[in-house]
């Protein structure tokens, strides 16, 4: 279970403190798949960085598992379990796809164990398994990959920043149909930062953010309607892309 208490970040402007998460309360169950959505600007990407580590709230307490992780490193965090999916997937000239997975595993896995976490984000794994981690993927590539990675590490909550970010159509109904496996063989949490309609339709529940804040949370069949039917709390038409671009 992951748990903010009143966390608050701001950052230094010429005008003083610019505050983007303002005193906020979540918590996120074992074993669900959330969607956390809103408006650009709202402080989505940031939610999912001082829960990875990257940033460190100004105010509060966040608490893993009742540990309290507040001041803990990216590193700490990881070796308690929680993985990290970037917007955009870092590239490793010089590192094999293989040797990445490995790496994620934290042991020496054979070729065909690797292969076969390949296989689950929907790649030919002879074809990519002794592949350099670089510039010659597609970004749609790079993103199963690092869903394998993470599918690998087997991590108690796996975060992923708008994992759709940079991605033709093909690749994103392909990554829908990833994680919909995903959600059905992981042994824990799943949080997306997403404004797509079509994963928000596959989430348990979904957690609406604005101006810092959360203005709605509850299960999906609850609040989808609310987002696709309203533009009063949030800006439905700035959220949603249904076309997956």
């Amino acid at each position: 279970m992951l748990t903010l208490e009143n966390v608050s970040f701001g950052v230094e402007v010429a005008q003083g403190q610019k505050e983007i998460i303002h005193n906020l309360n979540l918590t996120i169950d074992d074993h669900k798949f959330v969607v956390i959505t809103g408006p650009n600007g709202g402080g989505k990407s940031t939610l999912a960085k001082l829960i990875a580590g990257i940033e460190k709230p100004t105010s509060g307490k966040i608490y893993f598992n009742g540990t309290d992780i507040t001041d803990m490193s990216i590193t700490e965090r990881a070796n308690l379990g929680i993985s990290f999916a970037f917007q955009q997937p870092v590239r490793f000239k010089g590192i094999q796809v293989l040797d990445l997975i490995r790496l994620a595993a934290k042991k020496k896995m054979a070729p065909a164990d690797a292969c076969q976490y390949l296989s689950e984000v929907g790649l030919c794994a002879k074809d990519y398994i002794n592949r350099e981690v670089n510039a010659s993927l597609s970004g749609g590539e790079l993103k199963r990959i690092e869903i394998a990675t993470v599918m690998a590490r087997g991590t108690k909550m796996s975060v992923f920043d708008e994992p759709e970010a940079g991605i033709d159509l093909w690749s994103f109904q392909n990554l829908i149909r990833v994680f919909e496996r995903m959600r059905e063989k992981t042994d824990g949490s799943i949080l997306i930062i997403s404004h797509q309609e079509r994963i928000l339709n596959i989430a348990d529940e979904i957690v609406v953010l604005a101006d810092g804040r959360i203005a709605k949370q509850g299960p999906k069949d609850e609040i989808l309607p609310t987002l696709l039917g309203t533009s009063s709390a949030v800006d439905a038409c700035s959220m949603f892309d249904r076309e997956g671009r």
